[in-house]
């Protein structure tokens, strides 16, 4: 699923891992199956032509469970 706020990430991730059970990297595992939460900001940021900015990224995501927009983006700052 693609969100597009912190927001929308947040309110998914509740919503849906209620009663279920989280993973890395956005994975959750609902009472319908296994969902990925992905916000449009993972893809804009990674797909930066910068690969130490993109790596950075993708670090800063695999120690993550819900994805942080901010922390992702601060990852990208800081590369």
């Amino acid at each position: 699923m693609n969100c597009e706020t912190q927001e929308e990430v947040d309110e998914l991730w509740k919503k849906l891992s209620a009663g279920g059970k989280t993973d890395r990297c956005g994975w959750l595992k609902d009472k319908y199956g296994l969902s990925q939460i992905i916000p449009s900001a993972l893809g804009r940021l990674m797909g930066d032509n910068n690969a130490a900015k993109a790596q950075s990224v993708m670090k800063a995501m695999l120690e993550m469970d819900k994805i942080d927009i901010a922390r992702l983006q601060q990852a990208y700052d800081q590369a």
